[in-house]
């Protein structure tokens, strides 16, 4: 059992399966430094996969994968609107977005493809082969044809750690998150900080949401997010807010849906091995895994006049 659960195969599957969760958490580690809370990450990954799968069928998968980004920003851009501007409740505004980007999906697939569950197959970008080490047997699963989106995906975690930490624009952003009243008294405008934080991480569902409907499964079914989003939001808190923390979090969030994926065992139900990834966020959100430090004024409204 425990060759078949650690085996080359099953750490290349967890490896595909932790790619939207990871994208999506980066984006809400974005969000949430500003200070809002983003719930609607769901629904961002949802038209993110619907229009890079419209993109992909009509113009190719490197416009599709930009009409996810597209789709997911526009409706973060919603977001941020009604949250930051017309300070409306960041939890209420991410589920109502939740329902909305189900049905526009669902809407828009039966209008423009006929079908209002799914999309025609469409053409995904070209896979990648490191043909040195496809040569161990050990790693040739993890190192074959597989998608370029995943090792961009791993870059781009190095790439918000130094963005948050090491840029102007990282540190205002933080400080809005932080300290809004101090940020707004130094000259930061914290509004434009939270809209860009927002924005941000539409941006990072939508490619989430474009890498499930493209490179995962070739084409977009309705529901295949499958609560990732929610998902991500596990892996940030358990990755405690940094980019590092919540790519290992993902991994394991990863390696469990992987495992809810394969019957390893007939020794247990396989109800309840389907039930892992869920479980495990429960747990995580729950805050029995360890103690979380959120941003100090995350979920909180601005309420001084921008300017």
């Amino acid at each position: 059992m425990l060759n078949e659960l650690f085996s080359p195969d099953m750490m290349a599957s967890a490896i595909r399966l932790t790619i939207p969760i990871l994208l999506a958490a980066l984006g809400a580690i974005y969000s949430e430094r500003s200070g809002v809370v983003n719930i609607g990450l769901e629904g961002m990954m949802v038209v993110g996969a619907f229009w890079a799968a419209w993109g992909s069928f009509n113009y190719g998968p490197v416009v599709g994968i930009l009409f996810g980004i597209t789709a997911g920003m526009v409706l973060a851009s919603i977001h941020a609107l009604v949250t930051v501007t017309f300070k409306v409740n960041q939890i209420v505004s991410g589920v109502a977005l939740n329902v909305l980007a189900a049905g526009i999906s669902r809407f828009s697939s039966l209008s423009i493809f006929g079908m209002a569950t799914t999309s025609p197959h469409v053409s995904g970008l070209p896979k990648m082969t490191i043909k040195p080490l496809a040569e161990i047997s050990w790693l040739k699963p993890l190192v074959t044809e597989f998608s370029i989106l995943i090792p961009i995906s791993f870059i781009l975690v190095g790439v918000t750690v130094w963005v948050l930490k090491y840029t102007t624009f990282g540190l205002r952003l933080r400080a809005a998150g932080e300290n809004p009243e101090a940020a707004d008294t130094l000259g930061i405008n914290v509004f434009k900080m939270r809209y860009a934080g927002i924005i941000i991480s539409g941006a990072f569902a939508g490619l989430a949401g474009a890498y499930l409907s493209i490179e995962h499964t070739g084409m977009y079914v309705e529901g295949m997010t499958q609560g990732k989003g929610y998902i991500a939001l596990a892996a940030m808190i358990f990755g405690n807010w940094s980019a590092i923390g919540a790519m290992f979090a993902a991994l394991l969030f990863g390696f469990a849906e992987a495992i809810s994926l394969r019957r390893i065992t007939t020794l247990v139900p396989y109800q309840f091995i389907k039930i892992i990834p869920y479980l495990l966020t429960i747990i995580v959100v729950s805050g029995f895994v360890k103690k979380s430090d959120p941003p100090a004024k995350v979920g909180t409204n601005y309420e001084r006049g921008e300017g």
